[in-house]
């Protein structure tokens, strides 16, 4: 089954992985190289800071775009995995490695269609 595991940050915990970049790069690249070498990696980005972001509603057939992310938060979505493991357990130790799990949080979620590419 894959998996989405959604990466959440904030100004703060940004900081602290700043702080130390060459240790905590190491520590993802060692997971990434577990996750290819399993086959348990499906794909995954890292998106630029959310100021960069649009959002769109329409609203009575007229779209309405504005600056910024949708909501106003302190944490946001900084990036994502796709995993295919055997169980929700294993995809929840996958990102309970994860670095921003130790400083702001990690969402599981089970992808339950695949878009045909």
């Amino acid at each position: 089954m894959k998996y989405l595991l959604l990466i959440y940050s904030n100004p703060a915990s940004q900081e602290v992985l700043a702080g130390d970049v060459g240790a905590v790069m190491a520590e993802v690249d060692a997971i990434m190289k577990e996750l290819a070498e399993s086959g348990e990696l499906a794909g995954g980005q890292a998106l630029a800071d959310p100021a960069s972001s649009r959002t769109v509603r329409v609203r009575d057939g007229v779209p309405a775009v504005t600056d910024g992310p949708f909501l106003e938060t302190k944490e946001y979505l900084a990036g994502y995995l796709i995993v295919d493991c055997d169980s929700v357990e294993r995809a929840t130790e996958i990102a309970a490695r994860w670095p921003d799990a130790r400083l702001c949080a990690m969402e599981v979620r089970p992808i339950i269609n695949e878009v045909a590419g």
